[in-house]
């Protein structure tokens, strides 16, 4: 705080790279991000989709230049670990809503056997209406607030790995264990729920942790208390690169001539095979110039940096 009682004004800077935070209970994932901007001091930044307050774990935070690219990690598989507590439902899915329904359980090791090898591979979802998905610009979850029911259209999703077990414990009501591996878009909130219902008995996610998102894993992560803990120095040793968002593109390396052509968005020729995603830098000094796609030999220019973006980048790194 400012001597007279006034707040002290927090002078941004330009930061570029990638922050694996641990997200923490109970926040919303633009609150921590914001959080995480005013410890870095940042001017810009963004995350890579959200993750519900109820939701803990693996939450990529872009900032600067990595801002451009975080829309690419979108579609990266995710891995969770959840806890469902069966025979009783709630209105959001999950220990936030109030319950709707109750109902015995009557569950035994076959049926976790049943319903694990029913929801493996590709299924179908309904969105649950207490989520992000927008219906003509608003969020379901406005609707669901003014206690609104929109019809949504179920879409598929993959669930590439699905392991359910009886949580060890003693104490009733009976929960379970769900470890998922999924696509994009997959709702585990939902897939709690439609286990439950084909279980016969509801019901809702009590706990929701995300341990993966592409090559990004929980014991990567910091945790925002770390974070606060930690001097200015610390937390900016924290940034993954900006290319840390890329590591599924083939890497390019361009030499100063045909680097400074590319990076004023003029496509290059060379031997090279035809590729959808490649990251393409510069080969001294060696800096990330953008992505780019190739075709017939021609490397075609996508999401570029600009000069500015590139320079503060290099001189970060001497630091």
């Amino acid at each position: 705080m400012h001597p007279k009682g006034g707040r002290v004004r927090v002078v941004r800077r330009p930061v570029h790279g990638v922050l694996l935070l641990d997200k923490p209970l109970g926040w919303s994932s633009n609150d921590v991000l914001q959080k995480v901007k005013w410890l870095l001091r940042a001017e810009k930044a963004g995350h890579t989709g959200t993750l519900d307050p109820l939701a803990t774990g693996v939450l990529p935070l872009c900032f600067g230049a990595a801002t451009k690219f975080s829309q690419l990690h979108l579609n990266a598989d995710k891995s969770y670990d959840a806890v469902a507590r069966l025979g009783v439902k709630t209105s959001t899915a999950d220990a936030e809503g109030d319950v709707v329904e109750e109902r015995a359980v009557h569950v035994n090791e076959q049926d976790l056997v049943r319903v694990q090898a029913q929801f493996l591979g590709a299924i179908s979802q309904v969105p649950p209406m207490h989520s992000a998905l927008k219906k003509e610009g608003k969020a379901l979850y406005e609707y669901a607030r003014a206690g609104i029911e929109v019809v949504r259209e179920s879409r598929a999703v993959q669930i590439h790995k699905l392991d359910v077990a009886f949580e060890a414990s003693d104490a009733q009501p009976v929960s379970l264990n769900l470890h998922v591996k999924c696509s994009k878009g997959t709702y585990i909130r939902t897939l709690g729920e439609d286990i439950g219902e084909a279980l016969g008995c509801g019901a809702h996610l009590t706990s929701l942790r995300r341990v993966q998102t592409g090559d990004f894993g929980i014991a990567q992560c910091v945790t925002l208390e770390a974070l606060e803990a930690m001097d200015e120095a610390q937390r900016l040793a924290c940034l993954l690169p900006v290319e840390a968002l890329l590591a599924d593109h083939v890497p390019v390396t361009l030499n100063k001539e045909n680097a400074a052509r590319f990076s004023n968005g003029v496509s290059r020729r060379g031997a090279w095979s035809d590729h959808e995603m490649v990251a393409v830098f510069s080969e001294t000094p060696r800096a990330l110039l953008g992505t780019a796609h190739t075709s017939g030999g021609e490397l075609i220019p996508g999401r570029l940096l600009s000069p500015i973006e590139i320079e503060q980048i290099q001189k970060f790194d001497q630091i």
